[in-house]
């Protein structure tokens, strides 16, 4: 074990302290483990640290030995990796602006996936999906697995089963991301799909094992698989579907949106349909698809550098949110009052900025940068 891997365990722990934080610590302190040695003035430099979060770093930093906690807490999760791991962290997930701090697995690794030189695909969509949305996403989650790719989704039912059982079918391997711990198959019914994968794949979670489905940690896994993935495919979608989240997700790390065109008769494609409309590319055959897909370009050797992370460009109601926020914390009414924008605008630009690990929510419907 490296020490600086136990202080990104450390720091993941303290409330308000997000991913962006942890890259801003890590960037002006060089390691996480000079940054937990710091004085509150030197940490205060750091855009982000506000008073609050300073008072949680402070009281944590007084109950918490870091590598002593990294001990006892891989008891109960032997496998994860943290980005100071930086051979093994999954490379694509490093050039988001809100990877885990923390990465849980159970299953076979592979290092060409983990390195970026296998490609993944992510296929994502509705837990109800038409004979024709199971249909094509057991075909093509086949043809991606014949032709070397790996296949990346969600373990829940409908589409997400689909492609994962389509994949071990052809003889691939599959990816799911869990919004519970490693140790927990939701739903149940996914428990013998759940040890295929751990046989002919991998399982990954930003969770601790033993934690129980949340509805708020499946949009945080959703923007994993978008992480992990050069490009997603939203197989069928109605318009308030969490596969349209991942899609959102995807765009937003500059990753490929591919689209399987349903018909306006079904409403379980109309989230498809509106995907096609705002630009994202039809899937008109396995071929097509596989065409598309082997044309990206190759990842070229690269440093796998936590220092390599970047924001993400943000719509400019995010970025007029995100920037009226300022370094303390700030009611909800506030942050509307001062952009001018209706509350339900503000109340979808938190959310979207909190799932990108930019801001976080405080008691009291307030919010502060991360």
């Amino acid at each position: 074990m490296t020490e600086e891997r136990a202080f990104w365990l450390a720091w993941a722990q303290i409330s308000g302290v997000g991913p962006v934080l942890l890259q801003r610590l890590q960037q002006h302190f060089g390691t996480l483990a000079t940054a937990w040695q710091a004085s509150p003035a030197a940490l205060q430099a750091v855009e982000g640290m506000g008073t609050q979060t300073l008072e949680q770093v402070t009281a944590a930093r007084s109950q918490l030995h870091p590598v002593e906690f990294c001990l006892a807490h891989a008891e109960q999760n032997p496998y994860f990796w943290t980005p100071a791991d930086s051979n093994e962290y999954p490379r694509l997930l490093l050039e988001i602006a809100s990877p885990p701090p923390v990465l849980y697995y159970r299953g076979v690794v592979n290092e060409k996936e983990n390195q970026g030189s296998k490609p993944l695909v992510g296929i994502v969509g509705t837990r109800s999906p038409s004979e024709y949305g199971k249909r094509w996403t057991r075909k093509i989650s086949m043809a991606l697995a014949r032709n070397g790719f790996t296949v990346v989704s969600g373990m829940a039912e409908g589409i997400d089963t689909e492609a994962h059982q389509g994949c071990l079918d052809a003889g691939g391997r599959t990816i799911a991301v869990l919004g519970t711990g490693v140790d927990v198959v939701y739903p149940p019914r996914n428990q013998k799909l759940y040890e295929q994968i751990l046989q002919q794949g991998l399982v990954l979670s930003e969770f601790p094992s033993k934690t129980t489905p949340d509805r708020a940690h499946f949009p945080r896994r959703n923007r994993i698989i978008a992480g992990l993935c050069r490009a997603v495919l939203v197989m069928e979608a109605p318009t308030k579907s969490g596969a349209l989240i991942t899609a959102r997700f995807t765009n937003d790390f500059g990753r490929d949106v591919y689209v399987l065109p349903g018909s306006l008769d079904n409403p379980r494609s109309h989230g498809c349909l509106g995907l096609l409309n705002k630009g994202a590319t039809v899937i008109l055959s396995e071929g097509h698809l596989l065409e598309l897909l082997g044309s990206m370009p190759h990842i070229d050797p690269a440093p796998t550098a936590f220092e390599q992370l970047s924001l993400p460009s943000l719509e400019p109601e995010l970025q007029q949110v995100l920037t009226t926020i300022a370094s303390e914390s700030m009611s909800f009414d506030t942050i509307v009052q001062q952009t001018g924008y209706a509350t339900g605008i503000v109340a979808s630009a938190l959310l979207q900025l909190e799932l990108l690990g930019l801001v976080s929510q405080l008691p009291g419907m307030r919010y502060q940068r991360c």
